[in-house]
């Protein structure tokens, strides 16, 4: 009995033993990675033709926040949230619209109360008040606190804002930005403008490796085609074989159908998120929210929702989300632009 007795002993003291050593807050423990998750919302061309400016010109002053409200929910919503800006900006008049945009400082301002993060700048209305526009639009949208990217006042500013590095709920993006051309402007001396490039796409591609997702914000195509076209289907390609994971397109005012697959999205054209453009197809675009997550695998899985956006010009060009028939206003153009896009998109490539 004795002899059982203490071999009951030992097994209770090792017993012990193993509990506390399971309990040890210094032992190693294996934990199973989980996903990481961010939101991303890219809306198309953001333009400022002269009755836009009128209708937001209070006296003296401009005000474009109806111009979002509708849509803020989305921008606020995002982890982040990217425009193409295609028009320069400036503090004070002349404000003028085509062929040469400069619009008030005021749009920057709605811009970053709506949600907005980043502003991509490479489109060939970059130049349209030269060297003194490039350095208004930067500072104006730094003194918001939207990124910017895709031009540049000098070689600091290039190599500070080239490839934009952005990070949220511990995923790590590149976002980068290229235009086909300028109207003919010549580059003013000392500045950078990103221009469609393979051989500069692919360096800067092949220099974000550490990221886990690439994004290419691109200004292609031709105008009021709504079909991408042969160079921009080539481009795409070089693109997602130098390894980008997101292409968004911007520059023919229209919207194109995408491709989208778990592991890559390209957008050929967003279309107009606001502007005076009323013929059909143009009154309107796409907002895209992509989600991103990043598997405990390593492999990245995208998942967008196209929400196609209606220009309301008699509510002082409010942008409509036409997901919610409650939201939308009853008007024939509006219910034609819905049409026209749900037979594009349901049609694809």
């Amino acid at each position: 009995m004795v002899r059982w007795g203490r071999y009951l002993l030992a097994l209770v003291v090792v017993s012990v033993v193993a509990v506390v050593l399971r309990m040890d807050p210094n032992q190693p423990t294996h934990r199973v990675p989980q996903p990481r998750q961010a939101v991303l919302l890219f809306a198309g061309d953001v333009m400022q033709h002269t009755p836009q400016m009128e209708a937001a010109r209070r006296g003296v002053a401009y005000h474009y926040e109806s111009v979002f409200e509708s849509v803020q929910p989305y921008f606020s919503s995002a982890d982040i949230a990217v425009v193409n800006l295609e028009t320069t900006l400036s503090e004070e008049p002349p404000y003028t619209g085509y062929p040469l945009f400069r619009a008030p400082a005021a749009l920057a301002h709605a811009l970053a109360r709506c949600g907005v993060d980043v502003a991509c700048l490479a489109n060939n209305h970059a130049l349209d008040w030269g060297a003194e526009g490039v350095r208004r639009t930067a500072r104006i949208l730094d003194r918001e606190g939207i990124r910017r990217v895709g031009v540049y006042r000098d070689s600091t500013d290039f190599a500070r804002h080239n490839i934009l590095r952005l990070e949220s709920r511990g995923l790590r993006f590149a976002l980068m930005n290229y235009t086909y051309g300028t109207n003919g402007m010549p580059v003013p001396q000392g500045m950078v403008i990103n221009r469609i490039d393979t051989l500069r796409m692919a360096r800067d591609l092949a220099a974000v490796a550490d990221v886990d997702c690439r994004i290419v914000c691109i200004h292609w195509g031709h105008e009021y085609e709504r079909r991408p076209n042969v160079e921009q289907r080539r481009l795409a390609a070089f693109l997602r074989r130098n390894g980008a994971d997101v292409i968004i397109g911007h520059h023919p005012h229209v919207i194109q159908p995408y491709v989208a697959d778990s592991s890559h999205l390209c957008f050929y054209s967003l279309g107009n998120f606001v502007s005076n453009q009323r013929k059909r197809y143009c009154d309107g675009g796409l907002m895209v929210r992509v989600t991103v997550t990043s598997l405990p695998d390593g492999r990245l899985d995208l998942r967008a929702e196209a929400i196609p956006v209606w220009v309301d010009k008699r509510a002082g060009y409010r942008v409509v989300p036409l997901v919610d028939r409650d939201s939308v206003v009853r008007n024939d153009a509006c219910e034609i632009f819905r049409r026209d896009t749900r037979i594009l998109l349901s049609e694809g490539l």
